[in-house]
């Protein structure tokens, strides 16, 4: 029997790209398992699929002073060898690694064990995780063409980004009754990413007296920032967090607001929404979000605001600037290539498979 194991972790964009291969391993009869952090955010999103699930210690990986980047490195030591004895029970023909902290110790085991295994690369950059294990994969596949640059002739294939082909069986009807909303005005949908954004939480909020009166808003606000306060109001609608209704509330979005991580801005370029990215600063991240966002406008798939100069009144413009001209971001998206980086990513990890 066929064996993967997959792994990657630290944030939802590090996980969630797996589910989008799981209708492709039933067809094949391929068996899974998952090696994640121990208390990640990983553990729930994956034994939800239920996916056999394997915790180990992981250090985080720092570009910033912190204490703990003097114990992390004993915590990456002990997931090596907890991976180990993992991999070594398993016996998997493969490991697909998605990136984040926790993937360090896995790939490094596995490559260890002599366990073939295949990365991805989401981000216009490499990653730190993907740089450090670059040696010990054979293959790192890419969301972009361009981050081919970056890596070694012998092992970067291009892809696309493995989006979830299930989100555009989104019902419309189910949509407009789980929020209570009508088809008299657009929606907005807001995606913070998987733990929110507090900036762009904070300031849509003091937008919505202006905002609500043209637009119907949903509110994906991430675990732990509801504000039971606004529940009252016509027209917003929050959810800490969103799973299967999920494609429900793509389907009747007219427009999205939403932070530049590569997994999501690909599912709205998959779904033909326009949006308004606003990435995160290089203050609190390596600026990955940022090459993304401005590889969509270049493309003219969405409109970007940088976090620096969000304002109410610069959110509210840009919101109107993309509904307002929403036909000619859907020319741009249309005209572009097709999406199939799910069939693409299962046709390279099965070449090794097989």
């Amino acid at each position: 029997m066929k064996k993967i194991i997959l792994t990657g972790g630290g944030t939802a964009g590090h996980v969630t790209p797996h589910f989008a291969l799981l209708d492709y391993f039933k067809k094949e009869d391929i068996t899974l398992s998952y090696i994640g952090s121990k208390n990640g955010i990983e553990k729930e999103l994956v034994t939800n699929q239920n996916i056999p699930y394997y915790g180990i210690s992981s250090g985080k990986l720092r570009r910033y002073f912190d204490w703990k980047n003097f114990t992390d490195p004993f915590r990456i030591v002990a997931g090596f060898f907890q991976a180990a004895k993992h991999l070594h029970s398993e016996k998997p023909q493969l490991v697909f690694s998605k990136g984040g902290f926790v993937s360090v110790p896995v790939v490094l085991a596995a490559w260890f064990l002599r366990i073939p295994v295949i990365s991805h690369e989401s981000d216009m950059t490499p990653g730190l995780a993907n740089k450090l294990t670059k040696p010990f994969v054979r293959k790192i596949l890419t969301t972009f063409e361009e981050t081919l640059s970056y890596l070694p002739k012998d092992k970067g294939v291009y892809t696309g980004s493995p989006v979830r082909e299930s989100l555009i069986d989104g019902n419309k009807e189910n949509g407009y009754s789980l929020t209570g909303f009508t088809k008299e005005k657009p929606i907005i949908m807001m995606m913070g990413g998987s733990i929110g954004s507090v900036k762009i939480n904070s300031i849509l909020r003091d937008s919505l007296p202006t905002l609500l009166n043209k637009f119907q808003i949903v509110h994906l606000c991430g675990k732990g920032n509801h504000d039971h306060s606004l529940d009252s109001l016509t027209n917003y609608k929050q959810y800490d967090f969103i799973s299967s209704e999920l494609k429900d509330l793509f389907a009747i979005t007219d427009i999205m607001l939403s932070r530049a991580g590569s997994n999501a801005i690909n599912e709205f370029l998959y779904l033909q929404i326009p949006s308004l990215l606003i990435p995160l600063s290089k203050n609190a991240s390596r600026g990955d979000q940022i090459l993304n966002a401005e590889a969509f406008k270049k493309k003219g798939f969405s409109y970007v605001l940088e976090e620096e100069d969000l304002t109410r009144d610069a959110l509210i413009e840009g919101l109107n600037e993309v509904y307002d001209h929403r036909e000619s971001y859907l020319s741009a998206i249309q005209s572009a290539p097709g999406s199939c980086g799910a069939l693409n990513v299962f046709n390279e990890l099965m070449k090794l498979l097989n």
